[in-house]
């Protein structure tokens, strides 16, 4: 079969429009398939980063006071678990509370006179003496105080809670009055804000 110039150049358009399309498709479909990825990708990097940053709330350290607190509780529960019989949470009164503060005397740092010792209310000695190294009042009652908070946040109830007993806070204000007239250094009360106002007000 014999075609014309102009036949053929037609046929040829069309070989070549057709070429174009499937070319043209397969750029398009192409170009649909790497958006996909690239929209994976980016939402796999937005979940690792989500990730990441759930990583870094739950991996946040803890303040100075926060860890503190946790050693505390954790070493008043080993304390009570080595009594013997164990001594449960549910179980413990003010009594097991006065112990263990007795017993963190043999760790203690502060010099402590005796009534006998000639450096009794002397607030700097001029030697040394074998009067007892005890845990000094400061920092028993702030321990009272983690203590206690420690408690109620591992479900204590404040009503029951052994560490907020009355007897607690007797004995300790005994350490605090001791130690003072031992050490020859009187307690200073912090004078409270509202006082301050009063009187600023009153002048």
């Amino acid at each position: 079969m014999i075609y014309s110039s102009s036949s053929l150049i037609s046929k040829k358009l069309e070989l070549d429009n057709l070429i174009f399309k499937i070319v043209s498709y397969t750029m398009s479909k192409k170009g649909k398939d790497q958006a996909k990825a690239s929209t994976s990708r980016s939402r796999n990097d937005h979940d690792e980063d989500n990730n990441h940053d759930d990583d870094r709330q739950q991996e946040a350290p803890l303040s100075r006071y926060e860890s503190q607190k946790r050693r505390d509780w954790n070493t008043f529960c080993q304390y009570l678990n080595n009594q013997k019989p164990p001594v449960t949470m549910a179980q413990c009164k003010s009594s097991h509370v006065l112990d263990f503060l007795k017993y963190l005397d043999q760790f203690g740092k502060t010099k402590v006179h005796i009534q006998d010792c000639s450096f009794y209310g002397q607030p700097e000695p001029p030697g040394p003496c074998a009067c007892p190294l005890k845990q000094a009042w400061g920092s028993l009652d702030a321990l009272i105080g983690r203590l206690r908070a420690a408690h109620e946040e591992n479900g204590g109830a404040s009503e029951t809670n052994p560490l907020a007993s009355g007897a607690i806070r007797v004995y300790l204000r005994e350490v605090r009055d001791s130690q003072a007239q031992a050490r020859g250094v009187p307690y200073k009360q912090k004078k409270r804000r509202k006082t301050a106002a009063a009187a600023s007000d009153a002048s």
